[in-house]
């Protein structure tokens, strides 16, 4: 089975491919968490993976959570990756997903991660990559994840091939901390009202059902404890009417089945 956790798209895709190689079902990480269901059981041999962004140089905290309270009936040693999707590298974000796998009684046994498009662009600059280099990071990362893919159909045990960065303890424990503390709340999200269509898009992409959006009227954030500020409502918000912070009025957006060759 594959656990995985994805704002924008890039980690659904990774998981998707693996899915496919692996024949082993996709369990998504937020609706699990929404419906409380954190007990699994493993078929034979099966596989478990898990899949999620880089925020922070972390998993994301309802991966952290989830992996924490997890269930597996029938686990006996089975074969545990991990795989990261980041703008950049991964810090030492695969040390808290060991730890956290070892509290639920499960071994990490091989961890993986691929570049993908940026999705992030705060504090004060426009980290969105552009539509040509978002095409070109993922024609790297479907070679990249080509690559990969048999060491995970394999069972290969033991393997670590990460972006891990030139400091990431000063990334993942200093940075991370400042990124969980400040900046993963909705309480910085503002819509503008002259731009907002009233569309419901922000409704239909949050993963986490953290935002309802009544008929003829501005979406509003409900304050539900699971925002990760992954930003998919930014994203794909057709009219640009969503800001975080007033940090990322008219900058890019993007999200994985965006057609790239707009400028946005």
């Amino acid at each position: 089975m594959i656990f995985y956790f994805s704002g924008t798209g890039n980690t659904r895709f990774i998981a998707s491919q693996l899915s496919e190689a692996t024949g082993e079902r996709l369990i998504p990480i937020a609706t699990a968490v929404l419906d409380g269901k954190y007990d699994y059981e493993l078929a034979a041999s099966e596989r478990i993976g898990f899949c999620f962004p880089i925020h922070g140089w972390r998993p994301p905290f309802i991966v952290r959570d989830f992996v924490k309270r997890l269930q597996l009936k029938g686990y006996q040693g089975n074969y545990c990756y991990g795989f990261a999707t980041c703008g950049d590298d991964v810090g030492l974000a695969f040390d808290y997903l060991r730890e956290d796998l070892l509290s639920a009684g499960i071994t990490l046994d091989s961890a993986f991660s691929v570049i993908m498009p940026e999705t992030y662009n705060f504090p004060v600059i426009d980290q969105i990559d552009t539509p040509e280099n978002a095409r070109r990071k993922i024609a790297d990362a479907k070679d990249r994840l080509s690559r990969l893919l048999p060491a995970v159909v394999e069972c290969r045990r033991g393997v670590t091939d990460v972006n891990e960065s030139r400091w990431p303890r000063i990334n993942s424990r200093l940075l991370g901390s400042f990124f969980v503390k400040h900046w993963v709340t909705d309480a910085k999200f503002t819509v503008d009202a002259e731009a907002c269509l009233r569309c419901g898009k922000c409704r239909q992409v949050c993963p986490v059902g953290n935002i309802e959006c009544p008929e003829g009227k501005l979406p509003r954030w409900r304050h539900n404890g699971l925002c990760t500020t992954c930003f998919a409502c930014y994203h794909h918000c057709p009219a640009h009417a969503i800001d975080f912070a007033g940090r990322t009025r008219g900058k890019r957006q993007y999200y994985f089945d965006k057609n790239l060759t707009s400028e946005n």
